[in-house]
């Protein structure tokens, strides 16, 4: 049964988790976007000396890869790469919104909340103003419309709905219920977390789904403009 670790920091929450195949052994988390990077390694070293494990004792990394926070992202990232270079470990990277669709749907098991095969699952992560990352997918995580950045407005999902109930989560859905109003749109108000990340990435161990170290980048999904960089 693979030991793997887990790191979120792709948005203003972040959390680190340590698993044994489908079992989480401990969860740390943190709703200090700016403390980030001074999370990362002391959760690590918190975590497992909550538990009987090493770190040497892992069988891989995951991280959420994106899209998300900016600095988030490269945070989480680069602790992942770190630990993997160190110990030769495989990466996986998760999409951070297939984490978020994956928190969803655990949260509709845990309550007894029935989906059937029309819904879909709408993670939105904020981008300022009106701007949200999003995708869509179905109740078995299939993908359905991939990562990409939208302006909301009051005709947003319309077409959708008409066959279609929609269940929305995120920092990015508070703006889109202000705007939204129809009976087949269902606002889900939870905060995913590394555990979630656990779920998705097990599946990805199995399957050999490993990340290049030398080459993996974060999914801005926008173009990062970095001002103090020279054209």
């Amino acid at each position: 049964m693979p030991l793997l670790l887990h790191i979120d920091t792709a948005t203003e929450h972040a959390s680190v988790c340590l698993s044994k195949d489908d079992v989480v052994l401990g969860l740390i988390e943190s709703s200090e976007q700016k403390n980030h990077a001074s999370f990362v390694q002391p959760a690590i070293q918190q975590l497992f000396a909550n538990n009987e494990y090493e770190l040497k004792n892992i069988d891989a990394v995951s991280v959420t890869a994106g899209p998300g926070s900016y600095t988030g992202l490269r945070v989480g990232l680069a602790s992942a790469k770190g630990i993997c270079y160190a110990l030769n470990k495989p990466l996986i990277l998760v999409n951070t919104l297939e984490v978020m669709a994956q928190s969803i749907l655990s949260h509709c098991q845990s309550t007894n909340k029935p989906i059937n095969q029309s819904t879909l699952l709408c993670p939105l992560i904020d981008a300022r103003r009106m701007e949200v990352f999003t995708g869509l997918y179905d109740p078995s995580l299939k993908e359905i419309e991939p990562p990409h950045a939208l302006i909301i407005d009051e005709l947003s999902f319309v077409s959708l709905l008409k066959t279609h109930t929609i269940l929305f989560s995120g920092t990015g859905s508070i703006k889109l219920k202000g705007v939204l109003s129809d009976v087949s749109a269902s606002f889900v108000n939870i905060q995913h977390n590394a555990s979630h990340l656990a779920i998705r990435a097990i599946n990805a161990y199995y399957s050999e789904r490993f990340a290049d170290l030398a080459y993996s980048e974060p999914l801005y999904v926008k173009e990062f403009f970095d001002p103090s960089r020279k054209a």
